[in-house]
């Protein structure tokens, strides 16, 4: 018997092997979990999903886009039909135009800021009010954030921002939420290569910075994000809410290069 035996969710945003969200996934699975699937439109993002879902034996393989609400209710319709009820969901989904996340964000244009908030925050709050539909003995929702929404992380721009709005979304959502016994909380993990990241900054300075910095003295893993991820989509967390669980050796605590700057690294 693992944590997830018996229990069912979906996940959204898994664009491929590299993901955070699948190694959240991989998690689950390993715990007995039975875990559905959504994709953004097109045959190219839906073979991407498949060759993951499909080897696992997923029941739900599902085309999703957030910025339509009748798309996000025919899912959680169909996840209903699929499964009965939902235990958790994962919001895995963030999407700012290149050209906006690239400039300063005093530079980034008004379409993009639309475009970026609508799927990266208002997207969870779209996402939490139908997936509560198929959730009627609660269960929990969690998001993946990063630290550039609490404090400037250069090269992260307009994302930073989004963020900020998705941590806010986080709390009221759980306070929304509470009375159906619905936790909603966010992982805010260190710096790992997904095909996101790629888009933001310099990934290998930003990763050599938190090898410097954090207490720890290194960075963390994709797997470790994973189990974390796991744990608060879990009864094991069933009194938490609200909250964002840091998943980065300690990066966040630190008010000062410390030990890096006494070695010279910074």
């Amino acid at each position: 018997m693992g944590l997830f035996t018996g229990k069912k969710g979906v996940v959204l945003g898994v664009a491929n092997d590299f993901s955070i969200a699948w190694a959240v996934t991989r998690k689950l699975l390993d715990e007995g979990a039975e875990v559905g699937f959504t994709h953004l439109p097109g045959d190219k993002m839906e073979r991407r999903v498949r060759k993951l879902a499909e080897p696992i034996g997923a029941k739900l393989i599902a085309s999703c886009d957030v910025q339509k609400d009748e798309d996000i209710a025919r899912v959680f319709e169909q996840a209903g039909e699929t499964y009965g009820k939902l235990d958790f969901v994962l919001h895995s989904i963030a999407f700012a135009p290149l050209d906006d996340i690239k400039c300063a964000f005093v530079d980034a244009s008004r379409e993009g800021f639309k475009t970026a908030m609508e799927i990266s925050a208002y997207s969870l709050a779209a996402v939490s009010r139908y997936a509560s539909k198929v959730m009627p003995d609660g269960g929990s929702i969690l998001t993946l954030t990063y630290y550039g929404g609490e404090k400037v992380v250069p090269g992260y721009n307009m994302m930073g921002v989004c963020k900020a709005a998705l941590d806010a979304s986080v709390k009221y959502l759980a306070y929304d939420l509470g009375p159906k016994n619905i936790r909603v909380n966010a992982v805010s993990a260190g710096p790992v290569k997904t095909l996101a990241a790629s888009a933001v900054g310099d990934f290998d300075d930003l990763s050599g910075l938190y090898d410097a910095v954090a207490p720890m003295q290194r960075n963390i893993t994709r797997e470790e994000v994973g189990a974390a991820g796991m744990f608060m989509l879990s009864d094991l967390s069933s009194g938490i809410t609200g909250e964002i669980l840091h998943v980065d050796c300690g990066y966040n605590v630190m008010g000062s290069p410390g030990r890096a700057l006494a070695k010279g690294k910074v």
